[in-house]
């Protein structure tokens, strides 16, 4: 088995909903990773086996095969192919997944990563929703399914409540998470932790004239505890609000990954390798704990423990999921989600894994770390981990 390294990692800024990137096309925002992608690293365009894109609602602008698409909105030729991958949130870690296998199996060697999802356009759900008005049927009705999980309405707002009654998350607990993640974003972006991974991308104003965007538009730089304590719950008895859960996200990353030929190939150095991978599933009624089982086994397949690892990615999905994966791990806190998470930064959806990958290369590189690992829960109850190591 070959070897699987990143050369390089890009991210939009996550722009949110109705916000200044809700007009760009979902293919250009993905060429536009590309094209820096490309740039940075300093490939020719024909040497790039495969492009592999996550994205979760491919419906309307992101149907047919937007990572295609992408391509050729792109600078890149046309003999580059590629393929769009839907493993619900985890799509764009999973399209690391399929491109580190790609190049350690030496069919490919040089296999760019990414995601793209532009929410304020193609909403959440509405491949479904869409489906079911023009009478399509619905993914979750078989007979198979029903009779396995009888009067099962599947959700991840009421697998979020499920753990933070399950782990004994309280109101406070979460609200204080959020915060947290806000106040990190704050100071990240403030001490331009962000900038090397951030490309700037043209965005529309409200009145019409245009503006670099180069910051993530989510983060609430005045947000305080009291008005996280005051937003409503999003259910009569839950313990969740808008502000504990992740925020809707127009955003695209990508990751160009090789192996030792395609090193030579491109002439550089690595900057970190991938060490470990792994998948779980787990109760697709509670959903959202996959990334626990994910994790152990990532860990133990790299011979490492938690207390090895320098820092942690766990999508902020909603805030009991990282707090109860901390729980379990038995994980140091101040390692996780360093520089905030979805709740402040926002979730792309099929962009996520490939935007977290970013921020975690990027993070271990500027505090020197070694080890870095990140997990995405994901509907269905599955879940993606992997284990990274800086080189550079």
């Amino acid at each position: 088995m070959g070897n699987a390294y990143i050369v390089g990692a890009v991210r939009t800024p996550g722009g949110k909903k109705d916000g200044k990137l809700k007009n760009w096309h979902p293919s250009d925002l993905g060429a536009l990773v590309l094209d820096e992608l490309v740039e940075r690293t300093g490939a020719k365009g024909e040497m790039i086996d495969d492009v592999i894109f996550g994205c979760v609602s491919q419906s309307g602008a992101q149907a047919g095969n937007v990572a295609r698409n992408a391509v050729l909105s792109s600078k890149l030729p046309e003999s580059v192919p590629g393929t769009s991958v839907d493993r619900q949130c985890g799509s764009s870690q999973q399209a690391i997944h399929f491109a580190a296998q790609a190049v350690m199996s030496e069919t490919q060697d040089i296999v760019i990563a990414g995601g793209v999802e532009v929410m304020s356009q193609v909403p959440i759900g509405s491949n479904i929703i869409d489906s079911f008005k023009e009478g399509h049927g619905q993914p979750f009705n078989g007979k198979g399914m029903t009779a396995r999980y009888p009067g099962v309405q599947f959700s991840q707002f009421a697998g979020a409540e499920m753990m933070a009654e399950r782990w004994n998350f309280s109101r406070e607990d979460l609200d204080a998470f959020a915060y947290a993640s806000h106040q990190k974003a704050i100071t990240a972006t403030e001490s331009g932790y962000f900038d090397n991974e951030i490309v700037p991308v043209e965005g529309d104003l409200p009145s019409g004239e245009k503006e670099m965007v180069s910051i993530d538009e989510g983060i609430r730089f005045d947000a305080s505890l009291e008005s996280l304590s005051g937003l409503k719950t999003l259910s009569e008895n839950g313990v969740l609000t808008a502000g504990s859960s992740s925020q809707i996200c127009d955003g695209a990353a990508a990751i160009m990954i090789v192996n030792d030929a395609g090193l030579e190939k491109l002439g550089i150095k690595p900057r970190a390798k991938i060490v470990s991978l792994a998948l779980a599933g787990d109760d697709p009624v509670i959903m959202l704990t996959g990334p626990i089982p994910a994790s152990k086994t990532v860990l133990d397949k790299a011979n490492l423990s938690i207390d090895d690892i320098d820092i942690y990615e766990v999508n902020e999905a909603f805030a009991p999921v990282p707090l109860a994966w901390a729980h379990e791990l038995k994980a140091n806190k101040e390692k996780l989600n360093v520089n905030g998470g979805a709740m402040a930064l926002g979730h792309p959806l099929g962009g996520t894994g490939a935007k977290l990958m970013t921020t975690l290369l990027h993070e271990l590189e500027r505090r020197q770390g070694k080890y870095g690992l990140q997990a995405i829960c994901e509907g269905g109850g599955t879940a993606n981990a992997m284990i990274i190591e800086r080189l550079s």
